[in-house]
């Protein structure tokens, strides 16, 4: 037995979704080349426009002079005189250099990550980012990242580490900037503590510039998973770094992150921004960088302003202990999807954690979790087949129903239920079962994408599971399908390619064009979305689609009883039907609209 017409478009809807996905995630990455040329084409003009390299270049030492003079101009002689000043702090997960010259992170390195290149992650690299606000010293106006602070202090609280950074000046005036490093934790605390008045209007006014260095093969790729997240008014929300380059916020916030595929950035208030507002750019390819961001926070000058940083992995059982909304920056689901979120954290998750504790490999894991959502999903798998095979026994009275009513199609839509309702068989009885996979589908779409604990895991001929796997690198660069062939994509298609032949070839109705080739069509669509997918979710879709195929297979072949269930369906059609009040409303319908145009039959046979 094979699929009816009903099954086959709940797969043909599963192709379409699928398309929208596909369309969904090449819009990021068409903007994201959008930027790439915006930039690459004012780096050839400004390239164009040089007129004199050594001119520009004693301008630039002679305006840096100046820059200098102008900012130690009005400062007290001991911080004139202090020179920066770096010292290193240490976690088990962190490697943090902190400089006295605005008193903050300077170098930020992830101890327990490597690029895919082999190189430490560091999210902050000592030039593209810093922490500053204004303060009123000597008489003017200065910002903090510009200020060597003199008194450096470095004490050990416990299993905590501090380290603070002070400024006094001769009116009794003093900051203090003090960070709170924990045991194995990637958090950090920040607090600014101030005596005497240092800010105009009592407002803070902190600007916060970070970068997210590339850190995955795929450059194109990393920057379509990354975005800029942030809790405002109490309300999780992201925005893709493709989709836009500003966001302002008038409510209160909790804290702003730059997020790349599978790191973070993060900046925040323990009493939340008064308002804060971000911009960010997406840097040339040749400089490694996903994105730039520099956002500017408000918040209300006390006595002591607890702050926090956040530098780590993208992982949700880590994000989730601070209980801050951090955990939603993983994307397990979003739009029309977003509810396949709860699938992924409290049912995929557990059951992969678990798995993994258990077993070394991760492509065996990736296997036994395909095996057990597949046992999950049998019973639907079982009742689609079941209604196959109820249809093609059906068939030569639908056909006889068509032959009898082929000028009316009215007539034959009212035949065709009743001979259903009498069979006890349901129109939906093949769609449903596809449709009701489709969570399952796309929760699985999100969790192999987001899934960090991937990150760096071989197997067989992939080197690393969270990205494609790449088998030959192409020359050239096909349109939809990429410069580089992943092994396992081929699989998965073949796979899929090997169930639409079966599905097809059993099939009780091949007249219709569509229903004909749609199937073979979703195969081909899947060569273009995989090829660039992570390694794990094309090893799991080619197990998925083996075990199906298989599964089909031996359902329709060795387990339904064919004259059994033709049994069945006679003595169906011998009971009374008692018909539910919808389908009686639907017939009365029928039957009134069949009897309108027999009457405007008569009335137009009359006026002949």
């Amino acid at each position: 037995m094979g699929f009816d017409r009903n099954t086959i478009i709940g797969f043909v809807l599963i192709g379409v979704l699928m398309v929208g996905m596909l369309w969904f995630n090449s819009r990021d990455s068409q903007a994201y080349q959008k930027e790439q040329k915006r930039i690459n084409d004012s780096t050839a003009l400004a390239n164009k426009g040089k007129i004199d390299t050594n001119a520009v270049r004693n301008d630039s030492v002679r305006n840096a002079e100046l820059h200098k003079a102008e900012i130690l101009k009005g400062l007290p002689p001991q911080v004139i005189n202090t020179p920066e000043q770096l010292t290193e702090v240490q976690n088990e997960v962190l490697k943090i250099t902190f400089t006295n010259k605005g008193g903050q992170p300077k170098i930020v390195e992830l101890k327990k990550f490597l690029t895919h290149d082999g190189k430490p992650v560091v999210l902050q690299n000592g030039v593209d980012n810093k922490i500053s606000y204004p303060v009123l010293i000597g008489g003017t106006t200065k910002e903090t990242s510009e200020i060597n602070f003199p008194v450096i202090n470095k004490t050990v609280s416990g299993t905590d580490q501090i380290i603070s950074f002070s400024l006094n000046d001769s009116t009794g005036k003093s900051i203090e900037h003090r960070y709170t490093i924990h045991q194995n934790d990637y958090m950090i605390d920040f607090d600014i503590k101030m005596q005497g008045t240092w800010i105009s209007q009592n407002l803070l006014r902190m600007q916060w510039q970070t970068i997210a260095p590339q850190a995955e093969n795929s450059a194109a790729y990393e920057n379509q998973q990354s975005s800029v997240n942030y809790v405002e008014d109490g309300n999780f929300d992201f925005t893709r770094i493709g989709t836009g380059n500003d966001k302002k916020f008038d409510k209160p916030v909790d804290w702003l992150a730059l997020k790349q595929q599978f790191f973070l950035s993060l900046f925040g208030a323990k009493n939340k921004f008064q308002s804060a507002d971000i911009t960010w750019k997406v840097p040339a390819d040749s400089l490694k960088t996903v994105a730039l961001a520099t956002a500017n926070f408000k918040l209300p000058v006390a006595p002591e302003m607890q702050l926090e940083l956040f530098y780590g992995p993208s992982d949700y059982n880590i994000l989730k202990k601070y209980n801050n909304h951090m955990e939603q920056i993983v994307p397990y689901g979003s739009g029309i999807f977003s509810f396949v979120k709860y699938i992924n954290r409290y049912f995929l998750l557990p059951v992969w954690d678990f798995l993994r504790s258990n077993i070394p490999s991760y492509g065996m894991v990736i296997l036994l979790l395909t095996l057990l959502i597949r046992l999950l999903t049998s019973p639907i798998l079982y009742k689609s087949y079941v209604s196959g095979a109820k249809m093609k026994v059906l068939k030569p009275e639908i056909d006889a129903l068509k032959a009898k009513y082929k000028d009316d199609q009215q007539a034959f839509s009212m035949e065709q239920m009743k001979l259903w309702k009498t069979a006890g068989v349901s129109p939906l009885g093949g769609c449903l079962p596809a449709l009701l996979q489709i969570p399952i589908f796309m929760s699985l779409f999100y969790f192999f994408q987001a899934n960090i604990s991937l990150r760096g895991q071989s197997f067989l001929w992939a080197k690393d599971l969270a990205a494609y796997d790449s088998i030959a690198k192409l020359p050239f660069n096909i349109p939809f399908y990429g410069d580089h062939v992943s092994l396992f994509t081929l699989t998965a298609v073949a796979t899929s390619l090997l169930i639409s032949i079966y599905s097809m070839s059993n099939m009780q109705d091949n007249s219709n064009p569509l229903m004909k080739y749609m199937p073979y069509i979703f195969p081909v669509l899947l060569l273009g979305v995989f090829n660039k997918l992570p390694a794990a979710l094309t090893w799991y879709y080619t197990v998925s689609n083996t075990i199906t195929l298989i599964l089909q297979i031996v359902i329709q072949k060795y387990i339904i009883n064919h004259d059994k269930l033709k049994a069945q369906i006679e003595e169906n059609k011998k009971r009374p039907v008692k018909q539910s009040k919808l389908a009686e409303r639907m017939q009365a319908m029928q039957e009134a609209n069949k009897k309108m145009q027999e009457q405007k039959n008569k009335n137009n046979q009359g006026k002949r």
